[in-house]
């Protein structure tokens, strides 16, 4: 709740006046006062409740989903980044597959909801080279552990559909950006290195595309899943079909519109009105070298197709970096 989607997600829930309830375990994997700085603003909405919680509490979460009787629940509580996950892995294993089954626990045995959507990832499709990446794809060769955790969280996520008919729909997300975001992404820390006049590092030589999309949109296409779950099984008769009792959906939520790295660090410079500095870097593990977010699926069922420009999502959030930098004291002397 704490987190960089989570935050904007609660934040337009609850201008819609309805109840948010949510948890974080608000670790420091990145600045925890940007955290909190996030949390300040949603507490002043009277509909707002918070409870400091670690999802690999699964005492803890069967006691908070009891207590709260949810209508629907989001999870977007993860260890995040490609990269780290190579470095510290049993973050990922407690946050983003023993988390992820306690809230599932939770939520068919203790307050059983109407719909269970939850984030995973365009990390999810690995070594795939056929692009736009569509959810029909074949994803079974995640090149990070990041990946295949959320991978683990699809399959995980339509056994207990399967098994007890609870409505699950998951979002593959494609490299959201915006106002309020995690200084570990690279737009983020992009700008804080053009702000501070360093280097920025470019992998793969610059040779990348990113489909990069707004957080607006992302929050978008999120608020008309949770009103969309999932009314009838997969299955059909046709030759080779696989056979579902599930009411699962998954769907991509990306720009459809990948952007090529060095037109990227252009326009933010644009926006930052500076030029960077490069260094020019080989491929880093766990990355690939393109991401494309094929959109018809939801396009179809819930007529969303994201509509932010990336000149005008930067233009954004060079605005936001530079009010919070100065409000927390950081700017560049």
């Amino acid at each position: 709740m704490a987190g960089f989607v989570g935050f904007h997600l609660a934040k337009r829930l609850l201008a819609e006046d309805h109840k948010v309830c949510g948890i974080d375990n608000l670790n420091s994997y990145y600045d925890v006062g940007l955290k909190k700085a996030r949390l300040g603003l949603l507490y002043r909405e009277s509909n707002f409740d918070f409870q400091l919680l670690d999802l690999a509490d699964g005492p803890g979460v069967n006691d908070w989903v009891a207590h709260q009787h949810p209508d629907s629940v989001v999870n977007l509580a993860a260890q995040a980044g490609v990269r780290y996950s190579i470095e510290n892995p049993s973050a990922y294993v407690n946050s983003n597959l023993v988390g992820f089954v306690n809230l599932l626990e939770a939520c068919v045995r203790r307050a059983p909801v109407r719909h269970f959507v939850f984030a995973s990832s365009s990390s999810v499709y690995g070594a795939n080279v056929k692009v736009p990446f569509s959810v029909g794809d074949r994803v079974e060769y995640p090149i990070s552990l990041y990946g295949a955790t959320k991978k683990s969280n699809e399959l995980i996520a339509h056994s207990y559909s399967h098994l007890y008919g609870l409505p699950v729909t998951g979002l593959r997300f494609f490299t959201v950006y915006g106002p309020w975001g995690r200084p570990d992404m690279s737009y983020y820390k992009f700008a804080h290195a053009i702000d501070q006049d360093m280097p920025i590092e470019i992998y793969n030589n610059g040779r990348m595309q990113r489909d990069f999309t707004f957080v607006d949109d992302i929050i978008e296409g999120i608020v008309r899943v949770i009103n969309r779950p999932q009314v009838k099984s997969l299955g059909d008769q046709s030759p080779g079909s696989v056979m579902s009792n599930a009411f699962y959906k998954i769907y991509n939520l990306g720009n459809h519109q990948p952007v090529d790295l060095m037109l990227f660090v252009s326009l933010l410079e644009q926006a930052m009105g500076k030029k960077a500095k490069t260094i020019f870097l080989p491929m880093q593990p766990g990355d690939g070298p393109c991401t494309y977010a094929d959109m018809d699926d939801i396009a179809q069922d819930l007529d969303f197709r994201p509509s932010t420009p990336i000149n005008e999502g930067l233009e954004q959030f060079v605005r936001w970096y530079r009010d919070y930098q100065f409000a927390s004291g950081r700017a560049a002397a």
